[in-house]
């Protein structure tokens, strides 16, 4: 099975072939990540064994997919389009990409001179999590001793590999945009558990583990920038309300999870626990200490609606508040593509 041709690019319209010449499939689709319907199928072709899908982009100018290719009587599977070279790394695997020409990415990811910081794994033991590992960055050059702001990520090694976060922090400190800091890159323990609004989670980062990261990191007093992306994003807002831990926060296309724009979403375990949680935050209940924000979201994904909601209800409340949506949907590129001039400016807002 072989496709003849590679997707062709409009303005904002994709058209996909695919061809099976011993029509070994009984349907093809698109997989994609956009807002629903996530799988539209393709239609038969003109010519036998041939099947075409005209794709209306919507305000996007980036798309992440897969083919449902359906042999008969089996099981879909899900790969990416053979006819199509260019891929995008994923927590859950390679994805297809196709991007309109009005899409570059961001000016940073082509620095090849900026010195590259010092990266050391670390692994402190916290009573209620066991033992969480990270990466430390520092920017090149810098003095063991001094102290430095903290920024804190979620997902950090992901956020690293998949988005460039390290790389990014080198640019941005080697060309003057923020002062030097220290970065601590967060591996999860048990993800969908702590990063759903767990109570359990932000009094173990509240009261251990930043304690002890700033015992290991000299740091310059001020309060760390939080940032995370999906529910990592969620986690980083959540401990800040519960333990007032932040002195800013980044957060990226966050789960936060409501009844009334999530229904999809409820099958997941915690989605009462995070619904709950956002029903505070909309309404300002117990809220913290105001700091500096930022919230990123992609205007082609589902997290679209209730991302906004919370950026208005905490901007409502008096907190600074910078929203931003991008032409893309949920995934680490996007979130990449989001760091220039968003990442470096709630630091700024925080630390100066």
């Amino acid at each position: 099975m072989t496709t003849t041709q590679a997707p062709l690019v409009g303005t904002n319209e994709v058209t996909f072939r695919f061809t099976d010449p011993t029509r070994a499939l009984s349907s093809v689709a698109l997989a994609h990540e956009l807002r629903r319907p996530r799988r539209v199928e393709f239609r038969r072709g003109p010519r036998r064994g041939t099947w075409e899908l005209d794709f209306r982009l919507p305000d996007v100018n980036r798309m992440e997919y897969l083919l449902e290719l359906t042999p008969r009587g089996q099981e879909p599977r899900y790969v990416p389009d053979p006819s199509n070279p260019l891929r995008a790394p994923g927590a859950f695997g390679e994805k297809s990409v196709v991007t309109l020409p009005s899409y570059d990415p961001p000016e940073w990811t082509a620095d090849e001179d900026s010195p590259p910081g010092e990266v050391t794994e670390l692994e402190l033991r916290v009573r209620a999590l066991g033992p969480v590992q990270m990466l430390v960055w520092a920017p090149a050059d810098a003095d063991p001793q001094e102290p430095l702001p903290l920024l804190i990520a979620h997902d950090g090694p992901e956020y690293a590999q998949l988005a460039g976060l390290i790389r990014f922090l080198d640019h941005v400190v080697s060309f003057g945009e923020v002062p030097p800091l220290r970065a601590a890159l967060i591996q999860p323990v048990d993800r969908n558990e702590i990063y759903s609004a767990s109570a359990r989670y932000a009094r173990a980062f509240a009261q251990e583990l930043v304690p002890r990261l700033e015992e290991a990191l000299p740091t310059d007093g001020t309060r760390p920038v939080l940032m995370g992306a999906s529910l990592g994003g969620l986690a980083a807002l959540h401990a800040h309300w519960q333990q007032h831990v932040a002195g800013g926060l980044f957060l990226q296309s966050s789960s936060f999870f409501r009844d009334r724009w999530d229904k999809q979403e409820s099958g997941f375990g915690r989605f009462g626990r995070i619904a709950r949680f956002v029903g505070h935050v909309l309404n300002g209940r117990a809220a913290p200490a105001r700091v500096p924000v930022t919230i990123t979201v992609g205007r082609g994904e589902e997290n679209l609606d209730n991302n906004h909601a919370v950026a208005k209800a905490l901007e409502a409340q008096g907190w600074d508040t910078r929203f931003v949506a991008g032409r893309d949907a949920h995934n680490f590129t996007a979130w990449r593509d989001l760091l220039d001039r968003n990442l470096t400016e709630v630091m700024l807002r925080a630390w100066t």
